[in-house]
């Protein structure tokens, strides 16, 4: 088992360490979503090093389609297939269930899938998910669940929490199946159940409860940024985050803006991931503290200021506004990285700024602080 500490809480916000196999995680944490493996916009381990990532997010179902989690484990596991030492979760191939809604069945056994590459059959369960993310061997495997809509009805969405439920239990076994074997790579591969219920307040309360009593490594809620408004997300996590162990990680998965993040830190939430700020990145959009900057933009044509003054990324330690948008314009491919390194970074840099100022006692000054800067605009 892992060992979580919270070393600071500030109201429900938790400053705390997580110790891993792989490292050390500080959280807060927001994770760089690598869904095939590399993080999108030519950004390498090395970059990644560099802008401060803590944790890498890979995705179980993408993997497994290509290039097959047989061949990575028969290369070492993703650690060293990508030339990463620090932590990296594998989400379970869950949410492929929503998105791919089109190309697939679901059963009691598990979800039958037409691959989205080439349409050829694929089935994955509880049991099949575990043994792709074991081949993986990624520091935390997420349970294999179903995510259904944000405006499914009621009774999907019970049963669909009944079923989910119920392939939590028969991850657990799994896991504890594959860690004990001697081929396995990570032999101490952590698992965190997944919360469900859609924006159905008393379905969410009763499974959070329910997952709560079999004892896993982290809990995440699920289901979120999925079409209902920021307010009925920060209702559920409001009604939700209370009845998911306190002395374990809770991670919200998908989510998400900036403010999103700093809504959700004060309602005990400490991991993140998103994939906003590498596909807005490879489109041109980038963060700073004084809101959201389309380079796009005819009036960043002769601007030689970075991207935002003061900042350390290696974008802004050496390029211009103007230069980028030129290669934005170019289609070189030089544009999309830059803009993806600085809002890695930009992300990296608040959480780091998230946890000081939980150990300052000053978490809620700081978030209004940080949320009134960036709805400055342009």
């Amino acid at each position: 088992m892992a060992e979580y500490r919270i070393l600071k809480k500030d109201g429900k916000a938790k400053r705390a360490e997580f110790h891993t196999v792989h490292g050390v995680i500080q959280t807060p944490v927001f994770m760089n979503v690598g869904t095939q493996g590399a993080i999108k916009g030519a950004v390498s381990t090395e970059d990644l090093e560099q802008i401060k990532t803590q944790v890498e997010l890979s995705n179980t179902y993408h993997l497994h389609v290509r290039p097959g989690d047989a061949l990575i484990h028969s290369l070492g596991g993703l650690h060293k297939f990508m030339n990463w030492n620090r932590p990296i979760l594998t989400d379970s191939g869950g949410f492929q269930v929503f998105s791919l809604a089109k190309l697939r069945k679901i059963r009691e056994e598990g979800v039958h899938f037409h691959s989205h590459v080439d349409g050829r059959k694929i089935f994955m369960g509880p049991e099949e998910s575990m043994q792709i993310q074991s081949n993986l061997a990624s520091t935390i495997a997420m349970a294999f669940d179903e995510c259904p809509g944000s405006k499914a009805d009621r009774s999907y969405v019970q049963d669909s929490v009944d079923r989910t439920a119920r392939w939590l239990t028969r991850c657990k076994e799994e896991m504890q199946r594959l860690n004990a074997m001697e081929r396995t790579i990570n032999k101490e591969q952590l698992l965190f159940g997944i919360n469900q219920g859609a924006v159905y307040e008393d379905i969410r309360i009763r499974h959070a409860r329910q997952i709560a009593e079999l004892n896993l490594d982290g809990y995440a809620i699920g289901g979120l940024a999925v079409g209902e408004s920021h307010e009925e997300m920060y209702r559920i996590l409001d009604v939700t985050a209370p009845h998911l162990p306190e002395e374990k990680p809770t991670y919200l998965m998908g989510v998400g803006t900036p403010a999103n993040i700093l809504e959700a830190v004060e309602r005990g939430v400490d991991f993140f991931d998103c994939v906003y700020p590498t596909r807005n990145g490879r489109h041109g959009h980038v963060y700073t503290n004084q809101g959201k900057r389309n380079l796009f933009n005819q009036k960043y044509a002769t601007d030689m200021r970075p991207i935002e003054e003061g900042c350390m990324c290696p974008a802004c330690k050496r390029y211009s506004r103007a230069y980028i948008r030129h290669l934005l314009k170019a289609k070189e491919m030089l544009g999309m990285r830059l803009c993806v390194l600085h809002n890695l970074y930009f992300y990296n840099t608040m959480m780091e700024e998230i946890r000081q100022a939980i150990e300052d006692g000053a978490y809620r000054s700081y978030k209004e602080e940080k949320l009134y800067g960036m709805k400055q605009g342009e």
